[in-house]
């Protein structure tokens, strides 16, 4: 699964170097990349993929463990990263390379929050959407966590979420759309029921849930990707095999967790997975920047290969100067002082619903009522 997450950041990268539109090649991607680009593009479906192992992976980690536990958990790993990369991307677009991107200091000061999709100001990066997406995910599995992860409950709200969410996108609704995530809940509920299935073995229900659910990402994936590609690239996307990269995915995450893939063990699979979210947050504008000032210079392909090398790099740096150092205290100080926040809180709920006479101290050798 690392290795998935790991090939799955490339193909966001080759997507954005090869052929989403920007003006760093001087002209438009598909010029340059006629022939692989109109394979590069599908690789735009990366982050679905994203959003289904996560509904595996977060699920996984979130049952039986408590709500501080989920909670500095999952702030600890998004956070720090998070910062690091947009302090990078921040530099380079203010100072070095302002024509790359027109941004101000205030929408970085809302980026720091990453709640700028819901204020209505502009990510500094565009791939910071799928953080948003992922933090409404991470609120929901807290709820979740609150009430009880049971197998039972997960399958309810597997079954009950997407359609939900998909109810209040037709009816406009657009407050309970955006918590709801209704465009992704099949391809988290996706992952969420699949991790069940390896969990606890292959039922019908489950795997029901699964297509059905696999059903409604491809309803709401392949209008968007069409729409999107259209205006983002120079090339003509099929629905056909846009659905079909959908239940690929589907597939291959379903293979590395029941199949014998699930036993291989590569130290270097591992490594890579510890990569992906740097690479992904740092590569966009950095590579652009790169191929910006190599594409007159280099041919193309070495260009290419230059931009992936420093996203690689910046990356490599990001994990090892940030992440290594800080998300292991970070989690740990903030799950310490959740505890005691929650302890406190559970303490005066106790004694608001405890009777007056059962806090009187029992007399010695008295029993307890």
């Amino acid at each position: 699964m690392d290795g998935l997450r790991f090939l799955a950041a490339w193909g966001v990268l080759l997507y954005h170097f090869t052929t989403r539109w920007s003006s760093a090649w001087g002209t438009d991607p598909g010029e340059v990349f006629p022939a692989f680009g109109q394979v590069a593009m599908y690789f735009a479906l990366a982050p679905e993929l994203f959003f289904l192992i996560s509904g595996f992976v977060i699920l996984w980690t979130a049952w039986g463990r408590s709500v501080p536990a989920v909670v500095a958990s999952r702030l600890a790993r998004l956070y720090p990263t998070y910062w690091a990369a947009l302090a990078l991307t921040s530099f380079l677009l203010l100072v070095v390379w302002p024509e790359g991107k027109r941004i101000s200091l205030t929408e970085v000061a809302v980026n720091v929050t990453l709640l700028q999709e819901a204020f209505g100001v502009r990510h500094v990066d565009g791939v910071y959407w799928t953080l948003w997406t992922e933090l409404r995910f991470y609120l929901l599995i807290v709820l979740f966590v609150a009430i009880g992860i049971t197998r039972r409950r997960v399958l309810v709200f597997a079954a009950a979420w997407p359609v939900v969410a998909l109810l209040v996108q037709v009816a406009g609704w657009q407050t309970a759309e955006m918590l709801l995530i209704s465009r992704y809940a099949p391809l988290f509920a996706g992952g969420m029921l699949l991790y069940l299935i390896h969990r606890d073995g292959h039922r019908l229900v489950p795997w029901l849930l699964v297509g059905g659910n696999l059903v409604l990402a491809i309803y709401h994936v392949v209008p968007a990707q069409m729409a999107s590609l259209g205006r983002n690239t120079a090339f003509d996307p099929s629905p056909v095999l846009l659905g079909l990269v959908v239940v690929a995915c589907f597939v291959t995450v379903a293979a590395l967790s029941m199949t014998r893939l699930s036993r291989v063990s590569w130290p270097a699979l591992t490594a890579m997975g510890a990569l992906t979210y740097p690479l992904y947050l740092i590569h966009e504008f950095w590579g652009w920047w790169v191929i910006h000032l190599l594409h007159d210079v280099l041919p193309v392909w070495l260009t290419l290969a230059a931009a992936c090398l420093a996203s690689f790099a910046l990356a490599w740096l990001i994990h090892h100067g940030v992440e290594k150092r800080v998300n292991l205290p970070a989690r740990r100080w903030l799950e310490r002082r959740l505890t005691q926040a929650f302890g406190r809180r559970d303490r005066s709920r106790a004694e608001e619903v405890t009777p007056r006479e059962a806090r009187r101290p029992v007399p010695v050798g008295a029993s307890p009522p």
